[in-house]
């Protein structure tokens, strides 16, 4: 994939995902204008956030399915008609139903990614899905700096009729510029795709990346749902312009950590994702001075950015890496828990702020960034004995020493070695460490079954 395909995807990923966190800077004005109380204006993100939970439960399963580059388009195209939608609206339950709209179709961003690791070498999948999920952080952070400025100029109607154009124009322009993925097999029917969805969710792995996402994106979302609203008020009653303005700080983080997809590619995902947790849980020190200090809060917000991106691209390089067979269904998956995660966080530091200020606020975000560091902690304990058995070396296990099932290149220890972000080993020929798993997957056809048949 040459540069200008992954600049292209990373711009879907951000005007996407922007449609969702537009309102974050504008969270008072639009709630003013549309007449929605001050302690449920996080539901004005938050209702993005559950459309965005639907939307991956029905929809991202379709990556697997039909043409992806077809999807990203469409997706594209209805996001535009709910943007549209809330920038006309004339009252609240309006506003809302086409915020929810664009919540369903932004999961383009979990099929734009999709598409990036299917169309990617193995040996720079990490590297791609990077500078394509960056693009879901720049347009998070950056939508802050552009709603700012569009609503201080002409009013947070305008940063939605901005977006629905951009999202036209770059569903042409996917049609135009990328071309059709080629499947190494026969297409997988629908039915069977959403099936085998809800079996990831008893894989360990799986879980224990997705918990971490979890309580990684409801401590990112306690941050930037609640933040303009201390800023707004006394002491500093800064302008929705300058309110925006913070987002630069988060996306010097965010951008700083662009080389974790080359970490993940290298085998170091899962000490990165131990030290940006710590880190994530010491950023809401500096975040919680906000009340006295603009510069210990900018601190703050780069250290935060900079720990979530590099959890989020170790994630899903460690994920897709184990499931390339079903990208789109595992990331949809994967985002269930960002989504959910988000919504919480969103929708709890308002009322949180409403009620004891910024203390509150930050007790709460730091309270998910430790549960994401404890999950990983725990998690930890388990696969490290599995990943590295001695047993791979000869013909059978050491004396003395049990080989479990699958041994380091089997089953199991291939899942141990995923979680810890540890290249995957092949087989061996012989010996009693051998392992071929009888258990077939829940999307590949079982050697009874003829080729693109599933019942």
């Amino acid at each position: 994939m040459n540069a200008w395909r992954r600049l292209l995807l990373a711009m879907v990923c951000g005007v996407a995902v922007a449609s969702i966190y537009a309102a974050q800077p504008v969270l008072e004005a639009m709630g003013r204008d549309l007449g929605v109380p001050a302690e449920l204006t996080g539901w004005i993100v938050a209702t993005g956030q559950f459309g965005y939970l639907a939307g991956l439960a029905l929809l991202v399963p379709l990556g697997d399915v039909v043409d992806r580059r077809r999807l990203i388009a469409g997706h594209l195209a209805v996001t535009a008609v709910g943007m549209t939608l809330t920038a006309s609206a004339s009252a609240a339950w309006v506003a809302f139903a086409g915020l929810a709209a664009a919540g369903v179709f932004a999961v383009v961003v979990q099929t734009t990614v999709a598409y990036a690791a299917a169309v990617s070498p193995p040996g720079e999948r990490g590297r791609n899905i990077g500078v394509v999920t960056s693009g879901v952080v720049v347009g998070i952070l950056g939508a802050r700096v552009v709603t700012g400025t569009l609503a201080q100029a002409w009013g947070w109607r305008s940063v939605y009729a901005l977006l629905a154009v951009l999202s036209l124009g770059l569903a042409l322009l996917v049609l135009v510029a990328l071309p059709s993925e080629e499947r190494p097999g026969p297409p997988v029917g629908y039915r069977r795709v959403v099936v085998a969805l809800g079996g990831l969710f008893g894989q360990r792995v799986f879980l224990t990346r997705g918990l971490i996402a979890f309580f990684l994106f409801a401590s990112f979302g306690t941050l930037w749902s609640g933040l303009s609203l201390p800023l707004a008020d006394t002491p500093w009653q800064l302008s929705e312009s300058r309110i925006g303005l913070f987002g630069i700080a988060g996306l010097a983080g965010a951008l700083g950590a662009a080389r974790a997809g080359r970490w993940a590619d290298a085998g170091r995902a899962a000490p990165v994702t131990g030290l940006a947790l710590a880190l994530l849980v010491l950023s809401w020190a500096a975040i919680a001075q906000l009340p006295w200090s603009l510069w210990l809060l900018i601190v703050g917000i780069v250290l935060l950015d900079f720990a979530v991106q590099a959890v989020h691209v170790s994630n899903q390089h460690l994920l897709t890496a184990a499931h390339p067979d079903r990208v789109s269904s595992v990331i949809g998956g994967y985002m269930v828990f960002y989504s959910l995660g988000s919504a919480l966080g969103a929708a709890a530091t308002t009322a949180l702020f409403t009620a004891y200020g910024w203390a509150g606020s930050s007790l709460l975000g730091a309270g998910f960034a430790a549960c994401a560091l404890a999950v990983w902690a725990t998690a930890g304990r388990r696969p490290r004995d599995s990943a590295n058995l001695p047993c791979e070396s000869g013909p059978g296990p050491r004396p003395g020493r049990r080989c479990p099932r699958g041994g380091p290149s089997g089953e199991r220890g291939q899942e141990a070695r995923i979680g810890l972000g540890l290249p995957l080993r092949r087989a061996p020929n012989v010996g009693a460490c051998a392992f071929e798993s009888s258990t077939p997957s829940p999307i590949a056809p079982s050697p009874a079954t003829p080729p693109g048949s599933f019942f």
